[in-house]
Order: C-alpha cells, then structure tokens, then sequence
C-alpha cells in the first residue's frame, strides 16, 4: 500500500513539474487555431448549407401526404382535456390529421 502511494505520488509530481510553461503556450495555440478553424470554416459552412435548404425549399414545397385512416393510428379512447376534445395540445391543421382526415388541403 505505501509503494502505491509513493508510485502515484512520484508520477503526480513528475507531470507537474514537466514543463509547466509549455502545456499553457499549447493551449492558447491550440485554443487559436479551433477559434480560427471556427471562423473560417464553421460559420461559412452553416451559412452555406442553411442557404441550400432554403432555396430547395422554395423550389419545391412539401406536398400534403394522402390521408389514409389505419385503424391503429389517432385513436381517441377519451377527449382531451382542452379545446373541443378532438385536436392534439399542439395540433397544426396543416399538417396533423384527425380520427377523419385533414381539416384543410395545402395550398401549393
């Protein structure tokens, strides 16, 4: 147990007197280079993807699935506690259908 205790005692002390100056220097380098890395590369990258999405976006809007009622799926057991009972807490008429089918048609 005391050879233990001198073995990690000896390494502790080892590591920390191994060129304390050097490991800062390396880290404001390295700390440098991710910030420039960041700058350069990241930024324009998302800009340049978010730019892409956009225009796909508007070249083609999403088309509105066709309803298909699977018995399995929008199964009301009871009302919900809000509104008339029928609609989900979050419920886009667009996009989420009812027990029956969608409220309204997208308009393309």
């Amino acid at each position: 147990l005391k050879l233990l205790g001198r073995i990690s005692k000896n390494d502790l002390n080892s590591s920390m007197n191994s060129a304390p100056g050097a490991s800062v220097t390396a880290c404001f380098s390295t700390a440098r280079t991710w910030k420039i890395l960041t700058i350069v590369l990241a930024f324009p990258g998302v800009s340049v993807c978010m730019a892409n999405a956009y225009v796909k976006g508007q070249e083609h809007p999403p088309e509105q699935p066709d309803f298909v009622a699977y018995s399995h799926l929008r199964i009301r057991t009871k009302k919900f506690p809000w509104g008339d009972g029928n609609h989900s807490l979050f419920h886009n008429a667009h996009t989420n259908a009812l027990p029956e089918g969608y409220e309204k048609e997208r308009c393309g």
